[in-house]
């Protein structure tokens, strides 16, 4: 499995972006997928997920901006942020569970533990 994010960049702050995922050989329908974050000096930090019966959660930090959503017939996954703040620059990734992992709690939506990861696309807002 190959998760390929893309639609990063730099924006003013009060704009918008809307970030894409893509995934090769996996199932969009059957699994939870979500965004996390990182910025430099920080920790990374879960964002928002779905999962497979199109529930979502946010964190206290992008409720009300950002939006989760995928297309399990293109098997894409998108997070269309908007308001941005200059707080939001960071490394975004996407990321997917599998079953056979442990069960967590993803933002407060029980999910298998992430097993893949995009390599990260930049969000920029001055």
């Amino acid at each position: 499995v190959q998760l390929v994010e893309s639609g990063g960049g730099s924006v003013q702050a009060g704009g918008s972006l809307r970030l894409s995922c893509v995934a090769s050989k996996y199932t969009y329908s059957d699994y939870c997928m979500g965004w996390y974050r990182q910025a430099p000096g920080k920790e990374r930090e879960s964002i928002a997920v779905i999962n497979s019966i199109g529930q979502t959660s946010y964190s206290n930090s992008v409720k009300g901006r950002f939006t989760i959503s995928k297309d399990n017939g293109e098997n894409t996954l998108y997070l269309q942020m908007n308001s941005l703040k200059p707080e939001d620059t960071a490394t975004y990734y996407c990321a997917a569970d599998s079953p056979g992992r442990a069960l967590t709690y993803e933002l407060g939506v029980l999910c298998y533990e992430y097993n893949y990861w995009g390599q990260g696309t930049q969000v920029t807002v001055s």
